[in-house]
């Protein structure tokens, strides 16, 4: 048994959102109890180890709901392009050139960086080397929603070759690594898979009872195209196939909505994955997040990739994606902090399907991360719930912990090796580069 002591606890739960002072007790991965004031003699003598972490926050460790580590060595690689061209000019040439060293050396960088940024739960939405990233995620401790992604510009044969992977690899790692690892099926987006390989996706996925991740109405370009094509819009095409409602569907931008589409979205079980930088550094647009909470939809974060936002920060995200909702509508309202950070605890929870995470409540996962509260930036520190959207950076972070198992302590990673990780990724970027 674990205990922790002396902590400034944020729990995500309505019940008893804020302990100002408070403990957790923590056994088999899970949490015990999450109490108020000091542990009990007898607790502190049954636990196995106890830590006083008094002056740091303790709050859930953020989910990120959309993103593709496998492309973590392509940062900085190209800036200022358009989605389209950016993909077809820079992105995809780069990644024909990897190989499995290189794209394992970008994971690892990822899964390193996630940890010291507050990460706990991840989205891996990506076509290369799946089985080894899922044991990637295994060997470093984390929690994560896997998928071997599908883009269906090819014949018949070999969209279902690749359907056959990505529903082999789905029932492969589906609650593995002692529950930390989920998986869904991923048509890349509209653009990239015909209505009929979309249709067969689906159709698997309804056998296998998985939700669907898909890129949905990113750029203006997407839904004018989509609209030339089949004279609709991209997301009314998914209703007219009669898909939309047949599994959980997790869209990743949902930038390009207008009030029929929300609608609609309303009355299903969809959750749009919010990714503002991405968004902003793309020059796709700011989604209508405001409107999407007003109406009922769940939304949560995602970061995308490094190659498009350029970091795997959350508490950036949380802070830009706030900031961008006041001022698209001019309304210091239109997001408030609390609301801020259960999209990126509990709704991302519910967005992957973990039902015992993004509470730190008795009977939940022990997935967990401490904050230094004696910085500067976060003084005065009566204003937790403030700082936490605000002001905190991922320096933040001192502490990591999945399913009651420390990942970082006092800012050392304890499952990954960072001088290494961060030599091979420059050695492979070099690589990659030579090959081009």
């Amino acid at each position: 048994m674990l205990l922790l002591k002396d902590a400034a606890i944020v729990t995500m739960d309505k019940e008893n959102p804020f302990i100002d002072n408070g403990f957790l007790v923590i056994a088999d991965g899970k949490l015990i109890e999450v109490g108020s004031g000091s542990p009990s003699e007898k607790q502190e003598s049954d636990a196995a180890e106890v830590i006083s972490v008094k002056g740091k926050w303790l709050m859930p460790g953020l989910i990120n709901t959309h993103g593709h580590i496998g492309m973590t060595l392509l940062r900085g690689h190209s800036d200022d392009l358009p989605l389209h061209r950016w993909l077809e000019e820079k992105m995809w040439p780069f990644e024909g050139k990897q190989d499995e060293e290189a794209v394992h050396a970008g994971r690892a960088l990822a899964l390193a960086e996630m940890i010291k940024s507050g990460t706990t739960t991840f989205l891996e939405m990506y076509h290369l080397y799946m089985d080894q990233c899922a044991e990637a995620v295994e060997e470093a401790g984390m929690r994560a929603t896997l998928m071997r992604s599908m883009i269906g510009l090819c014949s018949k044969e070999e969209q279902e070759a690749k359907l056959g992977e990505a529903v082999r690899f789905a029932k492969q790692w589906h609650e593995r690594a002692d529950g930390r690892i989920r998986t869904m099926l991923a048509p890349h987006a509209p653009y990239t898979c015909p209505p009929a390989f979309i249709e067969r996706i689906v159709e698997e996925a309804v056998q296998l009872q998985l939700p669907v991740h898909m890129h949905l109405a990113e750029t203006k370009k997407e839904v004018a195209d989509h609209l030339e094509q089949y004279g609709c819009h991209p997301l009314d095409h998914l209703d007219q196939l009669g898909v939309l409602d047949a599994v959980p569907w997790l869209f990743a931008h949902g930038v390009h909505l207008a009030e029929v589409q929300l609608e609609r979205l309303a009355r299903t079980e969809a959750t749009i994955s919010y990714n503002p930088k991405s968004n902003l550094k793309l020059g796709s647009g700011i989604a209508p997040v405001k409107e999407m909470l007003e109406r009922g939809i769940r939304v949560s974060f995602g970061t995308d990739s490094v190659a498009a936002n350029n970091t795997l920060d959350l508490f950036e995200e949380l802070r830009i994606g706030n900031l961008l909702q006041k001022g698209s509508y001019q309304d210091a309202t239109a997001l408030s902090a609390g609301t801020t950070l259960e999209l990126a605890t509990i709704n991302g929870a519910e967005a992957l399907q973990f039902p015992e995470l993004g509470k730190l409540k008795a009977g939940y996962q022990a997935d967990f991360i401490l904050l230094d509260g004696e910085q500067l930036h976060v003084q005065p520190a009566a204003h937790v719930l403030s700082h936490l959207v605000y002001a905190v950076k991922a320096a933040d972070i001192t502490d990591v912990f999945v399913q009651g198992k420390a990942l970082m302590r006092n800012r050392s990673l304890l499952t990954l090796d960072e001088e290494k990780i961060r030599y091979q990724a420059n050695r492979q970027y070099k690589k990659v580069c030579s090959l081009m």
